[in-house]
């Protein structure tokens, strides 16, 4: 199986997928699509990891969530994914502390749709590999970050990008938010 990730400039493709949005009976699965974020005029970063119940991964959707309210503030929604199902995705977060208080929906692809047209499947297990997309208010793809599945990634620098992203402008390199940008 060759991988050919959605990569920046691209579409990202149109999705409409359950997620898990609550731990409270009776409001716990909610449909979201990519049409949300763009109807709103708002930046979407999701990012994927490979299996629920496993070592690496509550260690990075426990740090998105801290960082909530500053992609928030940066006008993002913030979407965490995986091919597990809604059903696995909940008993994971009422079983798991870290999880528990989750500002962020668990988007379910079970059918692997989703990541397989992302290109995002690994190829023995058909499972996401550790990918990060920033979506701009358009559906463009403006920014991937792809890590093997024993790695984890930097949610700073993923806050780093969507500000860089949002000036419109040049940014050097290590460019933080509060710094010059490169003018021409």
């Amino acid at each position: 199986m060759k991988n050919h990730i959605v990569s920046v400039g691209s579409q990202f493709p149109e999705f409409k997928k359950l997620a898990v949005v609550s731990l409270e009976k009776g409001n716990e699965f909610y449909e979201i699509s990519s049409e949300d974020h763009k109807a709103n005029g708002q930046w979407l970063v999701m990012f994927w990891w490979p299996k629920d119940f496993t070592f690496v991964c509550p260690t990075e959707i426990a740090e998105f969530n801290s960082k909530y309210e500053d992609f928030a503030d940066r006008d993002a929604v913030l979407i965490g994914a995986s091919t597990d199902s809604e059903f696995v995705h909940l008993a994971w977060r009422k079983d798991h502390d870290d999880l528990r208080g989750l500002r962020f929906p668990m988007l379910a692809d079970t059918s692997k749709s989703l990541a397989e047209e992302l290109g995002i499947l690994e190829a023995n297990e058909k499972v996401a590999y550790r990918v990060t997309y920033i979506v701009d208010p358009q559906g463009i793809v403006r920014w991937v970050s792809v890590n093997d599945l024993s790695v984890g990634r930097n949610v700073n620098e993923v806050l780093r990008v969507l500000d860089a992203l949002q000036t419109d402008e040049l940014c050097p390199c290590n460019w933080v938010k509060g710094q010059e940008t490169l003018t021409v």
